[in-house]
């Protein structure tokens, strides 16, 4: 064999049977192989498993989406290159021209422009009301025949809690499929529920470290099973190294999420005391209006804690530059703290009344709480509310 074969084809290594890797293998390949054609022909007719395209599937996302499903305590699941990527794909896979979908106005931004603007572009209608009308829920689903329900618990930016058993039971009785987002209360978390499909952000708390993207979708056998030809069509791939990094993260995030919900409550309960501080949205504070639900529902409240200045959108401004140990930038989970100030805030897609409903102030600021020391957080946050309000 000539050299410039050679570099193609290089040797084989292979493991013995009894001899195995501690930490599975990158399978950083595009294409897979049979040893014959009949076995390929076999693998297309599904006659016998095996990887052909990583489009399709590929060992090292396989492992993760396999470990994701049974932290959801689901059968099956699909990754893909980004969040948003699990959103569109999810919903451009289960919708055609004619089906109605309830949503909710406290929900992510690109998820009501994919309902409402690309979506409806293609004939698919919609109901927006609150997370907090289920007697409005149970209005539209007895006027439309509705294909989805579309939320999301804790709610973003301001953490309001769904009924997410009434949500699932008025859907399920309608005929409707529930997705939920459940990025905010994580993988092991709201599995008890008989939720249809989770779609998560792997950008978030299953990395932890703030340098992949990746996303997931995840469900019983047989719906996943539906939208998996759809899925590959729509081409959002995720890496198989990102899957590989994506799958590391997750070896820390119990320990990781613990960790960082407790700091979220210290600060949520610094906020709450302070006098330029007029409400704090945290689940786990007793003040918060579904403190009881969030008890039923959730094993931790997350590490999301947003607040509203009574000084309104310069203080917000003036608090957020302040801070000298959160990074003034998008995203959650990650290892460092994160703010979001008024400004950056989503909503301008809104009406004022909806603007009103999604409890979003001209001086709310967004917290990711890290894995800092709290007491540094602490002293951050308390230095930046004397600037941010130095009347107070």
């Amino acid at each position: 064999m000539k050299e410039t074969t050679r570099v193609n084809h290089p040797p084989a290594v292979e493991l013995a049977a009894d001899n195995h890797s501690v930490v599975a293998p990158i399978y950083q390949s595009v294409k897979f192989e049979f040893d014959s054609l009949d076995e390929t022909e076999r693998f297309f007719r599904g006659e016998r498993p095996g990887f052909f395209y990583t489009r399709t599937s590929n060992p090292t996302t396989r492992q993760l989406e396999l470990l994701l499903a049974e932290l959801q305590g689901r059968d099956d699941c699909l990754a893909c290159a980004s969040g948003v990527g699990a959103i569109s794909q999810t919903l451009l896979a289960l919708t055609k021209q004619g089906d109605h979908i309830i949503c909710f106005v406290e929900t992510y931004n690109p998820t009501r422009y994919l309902i409402r603007r690309l979506l409806a572009r293609f004939g698919v209608t919609h109901t927006m009301l609150s997370i907090e009308d289920t007697a409005g829920v149970e209005k539209a689903l007895a006027a439309h025949k509705t294909r989805l329900v579309m939320f999301e618990s804790p709610t973003n930016p301001v953490t309001k809690i769904a009924d997410i058993a009434a949500l699932t039971r008025m859907a399920r009785s309608a005929g409707a499929l529930t997705i939920m987002d459940n990025t905010f209360a994580g993988f092991h978390q709201h599995g008890q529920f008989e939720v249809d499909l989770f779609v998560h952000s792997l950008t978030k708390y299953a990395s932890g470290a703030g340098d992949v993207m990746g996303g997931a979708v995840i469900g019983r056998t047989e719906l996943i099973r539906s939208i998996r030809t759809d899925w590959g069509m729509l081409g959002g791939t995720l890496d198989p190294h990102a899957a590989f990094l994506i799958l590391r993260g997750l070896k820390t995030y119990f320990v990781r999420y613990e960790a960082q919900c407790a700091n979220a409550m210290r600060i949520a309960q610094v906020l709450a005391v302070h006098p330029a501080v007029s409400r704090v949205h945290y689940p786990g504070l007793p003040t918060h209006p579904q403190h009881e639900l969030a008890k039923a529902q959730m094993k931790q409240f997350g590490t999301i804690v947003s607040f509203d200045l009574q000084a309104g959108a310069d203080a917000g401004a003036r608090f957020a530059g302040a801070l000298k140990l959160f990074a003034l930038t998008a995203s959650l989970g990650s290892t460092e703290s994160l703010v979001v100030a008024p400004s950056m805030m989503g909503g301008r897609d809104l009406t004022q009344d909806q603007l009103r409903v999604s409890a979003v102030t001209e001086g709310t600021v967004r917290l990711s709480i890290g894995l800092e020391d709290v007491d540094d957080l602490t002293e951050d946050v308390n230095q930046a509310l004397a600037v941010s309000s130095p009347s107070t």
